[in-house]
């Protein structure tokens, strides 16, 4: 019996990628915004903050003459969610990634962490993430194409231990399993659904900890010999949400300089 194909949309010759948490200066999703811009993607960006989001998407439409849009979104909401994908779809090319990058951390251990504190990561790291994603594969259904990008963190893989405890570790080990269902049930859509994992990442979610001291410390455990970077971690985005990237799906990108090889 002759195998038959899963459906196999063209690549758009400019697709459209939206990243949700993307207006922090220094952060993951702002370096990936312009490295796909730079590539030829349409951009959405959307954040809680609206007058950073537009901020990001006029400068990487200058910077790359690529369309983009910037909308203010609490992901936590699914209505704000659902209208916010609406104009992404509406307004820029074919919809393609998705890239679930907004995340908020947290130092609590376990023994110490409220409710309050454990509800408000996983709304946004989990609940905002789900409400993206099932809003986007809407899209990518009746296209019979797409990309889902979740950015998970090495903390998740070694139990915390990084920068994140019980609510951060468990919210971005959610994102691993989420990614891994959706390969599964996803891909007879021609949608695939990948993660990164990254480790130590010089970015503002830090919260200003990587000091001279600490990054000395932080080398003794890496491999490769130095801290990573955000455009480090955009590179893998960029392949996973790329046309070479097709028949990678429920992988997870350990990008880490070696600090957690498992």
């Amino acid at each position: 019996m002759a195998l038959t194909p899963y459906p196999a949309a063209d690549f758009p010759q400019q697709p459209t990628a939206l990243l949700t948490g993307a207006a922090s200066e220094r952060g993951i999703g702002r370096a990936t915004a312009h490295r796909l811009g730079r590539e030829g993607w349409a951009v959405a960006v959307l954040d809680l903050d609206a007058e950073a989001s537009a901020e990001v998407a006029h400068e990487v439409a200058e910077q790359h003459g690529v369309a983009t849009l910037g909308l203010g979104v609490d992901i936590s909401d699914e209505q704000q969610v659902d209208r916010a994908v609406a104009r992404v779809d509406a307004e820029l090319p074919q919809l393609v990634g998705v890239v679930n990058n907004a995340g908020i951390s947290s130092p609590t251990p376990f023994t110490e962490v409220g409710t309050e504190e454990w509800k408000r990561v996983f709304d946004v790291n989990v609940h905002g993430t789900f409400f993206v994603t099932r809003a986007a594969v809407r899209i990518f259904r009746r296209r019979s194409l797409g990309r889902i990008v979740n950015v998970s963190s090495a903390s998740a893989e070694r139990g915390g231990g990084v920068y994140g405890r019980a609510a951060y570790s468990g919210s971005k080990a959610a994102l691993l399993g989420l990614a891994k269902t959706w390969a599964r049930e996803l891909g007879e859509y021609g949608i695939t659904a990948n993660s990164v994992a990254p480790g130590s990442i010089d970015t503002d979610i830090m919260g200003g900890r990587l000091s001279d001291e600490r990054k000395e410390f932080l080398l003794q455990e890496l491999p490769v010999g130095r801290v990573g970077t955000v455009d480090d971690v955009a590179g893998a985005i960029h392949y996973l949400l790329g046309r070479d990237g097709g028949y990678l799906t429920g992988v997870t990108l350990d990008v880490n300089g070696g600090s957690h090889i498992h």
